[in-house]
């Protein structure tokens, strides 16, 4: 058996015999999560209102209770505000976020030297070659800070990739733009108008290797989902044939998506657009193999209607499985790689 997972059969069988209330659902109606650790203290940001809101608690389940404290407001009518993203670098917080109305989503960087006030104007990021552009975040992998972000090939809504690009600073991007993942496996297109890979979320295995898991299938149903990609060993980040996608959802509530060995929820429906709970939110404190640690997520209560309105964060948790292998085909180079994949747990 490739267990990764202290203890993993005893918690199986413990959601299988646990009530739906112990799945993981909070108070708190809303979307895209955003948590990270500082100390004994979680940090979470999320859109609200027409601008970004931070919470602070000494739990993941605590965040929902925890009071809303503004952090920026639209005063510029930049338009929709989506799925902001905390991050610390250097000691200073900078929350990335899109803004904007149809086609003229744009990413926007705001930062401060604490976690819920003082944050500065917000400043559009001048990611290459200007297109609608959601979803994004900063990291450093490999010594090297780099900005992930969902987007669009040109100016129209035929596709949602991931790109990727480095940055000279957390506010400054160089160099091209590369893409990294395209919503082309079937799996990944049971609802499209517009396919998509958004959501995307670095993390470092055991082994030191980046992954980047994200949300694919359509956002408006519940065939929403988890996956990931995963840069082989000695792998060039920028090179997308050195990346290896899972061969299915890895967190979904269908099991004719799901990857094989994988098994689908039990108590919600959609769960995607979610958050690794780490320290400081550095992939460098990516956790080992073994336990399980903090995962936030959004989704829908089963028996629920499907809707944007009706989605809840949920804590949950994760943890590496070993000796995983994601193969392609019709592709330059290794057709399969092994290695480290992850396990979602409600």
């Amino acid at each position: 058996m490739k267990l990764s997972c202290l203890a993993v059969v005893f918690a199986l069988f413990a959601a299988l015999i646990a009530p739906a209330a112990q799945a993981g659902q909070t108070a708190l109606r809303a979307a895209d999560p955003s948590v990270l650790r500082v100390g004994s203290t979680y940090v979470a940001v999320q859109s609200s209102g027409g601008g970004i809101v931070a919470r602070q608690a000494t739990s993941p389940d605590g965040l929902a209770s925890a009071p809303a404290r503004r952090i920026w407001s639209d005063s510029r009518g930049r338009g929709e505000v989506w799925a902001p993203e905390i991050v610390l670098d250097g000691g200073r917080f900078y929350v990335y976020f899109s803004a904007g109305t149809g086609a003229a989503h744009r990413m926007y960087v705001i930062s401060s030297a604490v976690a819920d006030s003082g944050y500065t104007a917000e400043t559009q990021l001048a990611l290459p070659d200007g297109k609608w552009a959601i979803d994004g975040t900063l990291f450093t992998f490999g010594g090297q800070r780099w900005f992930v972000w969902s987007g669009w090939a040109g100016d129209t809504n035929v596709e949602q990739n991931l790109y990727l690009a480095r940055m000279s600073g957390p506010t400054t991007p160089t160099g091209a733009r590369y893409v990294i993942s395209q919503p082309r496996e079937s799996w990944e297109r049971v609802v499209g108008n517009p396919f998509i890979n958004e959501a995307p979320v670095p993390i470092k295995d055991p082994g030191g290797q980046l992954h980047i898991a994200y949300s694919t299938n359509g956002s408006w149903s519940d065939q929403y989902c988890l996956a990931e990609i995963r840069l082989r060993a000695g792998g060039d980040p920028t090179y997308v044939w050195d990346w290896y996608k899972s061969n299915g959802c890895l967190f979904g509530s269908h099991r004719e998506t799901m990857m094989a060995g994988w098994d689908p929820t039990l108590y919600v429906d959609g769960p995607g657009s979610h958050s690794f709970v780490l320290l400081n939110g550095d992939i460098a404190t990516s956790p080992p193999a073994g336990p399980k640690f903090p995962l936030m997520f959004h989704a829908v209560p089963k028996g629920t209607p499907y809707s944007w309105a009706n989605r809840y964060w949920y804590t949950g948790s994760f943890c590496w499985w070993g000796s995983t292998t994601y193969r392609r085909a019709n592709v330059p180079g290794a057709t399969t790689d092994t290695g480290w994949s992850l396990k979602f747990f409600e």
